[in-house]
């Protein structure tokens, strides 16, 4: 198979959907594989490198798109690149379609098979999800620290304190990878953490595992209104797998809150969990209502490209090269990439996306 890795042109992503170990492994069993010229200098990975490991590299995007039978990527495709798809053509990345009505027509219109990392499925795990999810929950307490200084309209709150002052409050929506690793960072920097969630075992597995500085909180209206109040930093970390985010934090509620507090909103790659958010990006990563500071970025892993790229691939690579064996025959002996599929051949084949934009679903066993 003709396997194309196009370099990423979303606001400052700086990841790629191939490191050199990965390409050896698909050109030793005898796939072509072709990078962009530039395409892992993010990540600081040089063409010589993809050269060595026996891939071609091709200065343009077009070159890679119209050589690929299977094109590789890592984030959603941008306008200019939906225009490229073919009908005949693989696209295995993550597309986060039901945020975004606009993509999915888009997808729709190329015919193309679209298999999106984030539903990839594995018993009842999200194992393309997982390693962006590591590195989002950890940015988001990063990010969230750095914000809550008053140079960026922070409340000038340190998230550990020190002797003789509280240490910031910070409540994380959400107890599943992106809030428990949240948690891990936010509670080593000596906040206080609160983790809300709606599942009695997750809380008592938190409540297990957690330091002393961590406490778990079971979430509804009521409890996340009270939680948000009293938060310095307030982190969303909700996810329905392949669905539209809910809204836990209303926008009258933000006048409730403490002025320069911040929100991290990691789920705003599904639409968010605070009805404010809107995505941003990394060249303009925050806007402010109601004195409340969001940070809404929607690739928040490709500001450190070395860490994601490595960890994206080692999850992506064993897909990536069953799928270079033959994508139908492959989806068709495996449950866990036949939940991957959001797309094939102008038909919507993923039930929460249609759900969230009313479009009609195909089961894929009808087209298959």
């Amino acid at each position: 198979m003709r396997i194309g890795i196009p370099k990423e042109i979303k606001n400052n992503e700086y990841r790629i959907g191939i490191v050199p170990g990965g390409v050896l492994a698909l050109t030793s069993a005898g796939h072509e594989v072709f990078v962009q010229r530039g395409g892992g200098l993010g990540p600081g990975i040089a063409d010589e490198q993809y050269e060595q490991a026996g891939a071609r590299v091709l200065d343009t995007a077009e070159e890679i798109w119209n050589a690929a039978e299977m094109i590789v990527k890592v984030k959603e495709p941008q306008p200019s690149e939906l225009k490229m798809m073919k009908e005949d053509q693989t696209v295995f990345t993550y597309f986060h379609l039901a945020a975004d009505e606009e993509l999915t027509r888009g997808c729709l219109g190329t015919g193309a098979l679209c298999i999106a990392y984030e539903t990839v499925e594995v018993n009842n795990h999200l194992p393309l999800l997982i390693p962006m999810s590591e590195v989002a929950g950890r940015m988001a307490c990063q990010e969230g620290a750095k914000y809550l200084e008053n140079p960026v309209k922070g409340r000038g709150v340190l998230l550990g304190g020190v002797p003789g002052v509280d240490p910031a409050k910070v409540v994380i929506l959400g107890g599943g990878i992106v809030g428990t690793n949240a948690a891990k960072m936010a509670s080593g920097m000596g906040a206080n953490v609160k983790i809300l969630d709606v599942s009695l075992d997750r809380l008592r597995y938190l409540d297990d595992v957690m330091p002393k500085n961590v406490s778990t909180l079971y979430s509804n209206q009521v409890s996340v209104l009270e939680s948000i109040k009293e938060a310095d930093l307030v982190i969303g970390a909700v996810l329905i797998q392949g669905a539209k985010a809910p809204h836990l934090v209303k926008k009258e509620w933000l006048k409730e809150m403490k002025p320069g507090a911040v929100i991290v909103d990691v789920s705003v790659d599904q639409g968010g969990c605070i009805e404010t958010t809107r995505p941003t990006t990394h060249a303009e990563p925050t806007f402010i209502i109601d004195d409340v500071v969001h940070y809404c970025v929607a690739n928040m892993p490709g500001a450190v490209a070395g860490t994601s790229t490595y960890a994206l691939t080692n999850a992506t690579q064993p897909y990536v090269q069953k799928l270079a064996e033959g994508p139908i025959a492959t989806i068709k002996g495996d449950h866990g990439l036949r939940e991957g599929v959001n797309c094939y051949k102008g038909k919507l084949t993923y039930k929460a996306v249609a759900d969230a934009f009313n479009m009609a679903y195909t089961p894929l066993n009808e087209l298959l």
